[in-house]
């Protein structure tokens, strides 16, 4: 069991920090969430059997933890990763940060269900199973976001993928 953990622990610790962060918006934040999503995905190891089943179980372990941490007082309190000032969104490198610092404005299931589904290129399914809710929930907390996105940053902007790249 121990060495099963590891190797998945190895193999998908990449994918789960870049989710972690996409969420946190902080490095820290996002160490400390693979870290603990790891330690609950070890302790219900033997249950999960399956390595597509224990990521998605940790994907949700981090999702549901990074919620609870914003829903604390405390946690609006933290410093964080920002725009430095006299970045130009004309440009692609500034594109993507005024991009990023708008996505981190977003209330966290908005954040986490665009996370989940333009980042991450998860189906809407897939997307509901990981953060506990249906898919309607789902196309609802995208449609929310997007047009909170457009709203705050202008129709001009718009078609742009989340990666600040245009189709």
């Amino acid at each position: 069991m121990g060495e099963e953990f590891a190797e998945f622990a190895r193999g998908r610790h990449g994918a789960l920090y870049r989710y972690a962060y996409l969420l946190a918006g902080d490095r820290g934040l996002a160490d400390d969430l693979v870290q603990e999503a790891l330690l609950k995905t070890y302790i219900a190891w033997r249950r999960l059997r399956d390595p597509l089943a224990a990521e998605a179980y940790t994907r949700k372990v981090i999702t549901n933890t990074a919620i609870d941490w914003w829903r604390r007082k405390s946690y609006h309190e933290r410093p964080h990763d920002d725009v430095p000032d006299g970045v130009s969104p004309s440009d692609d490198t500034g594109t993507r940060l005024w991009l990023w610092h708008e996505l981190l404005q977003l209330p966290p299931r908005q954040r986490a269900a665009l996370v989940l589904r333009y980042y991450e290129d998860l189906t809407e399914a897939q997307t509901a199973e990981v953060l506990g809710c249906s898919i309607g929930t789902v196309k609802s907390q995208v449609s929310v976001a997007l047009r909170k996105l457009r709203d705050r940053l202008g129709d001009d902007v718009f078609p742009l993928d989340l990666t600040g790249a245009r189709p």
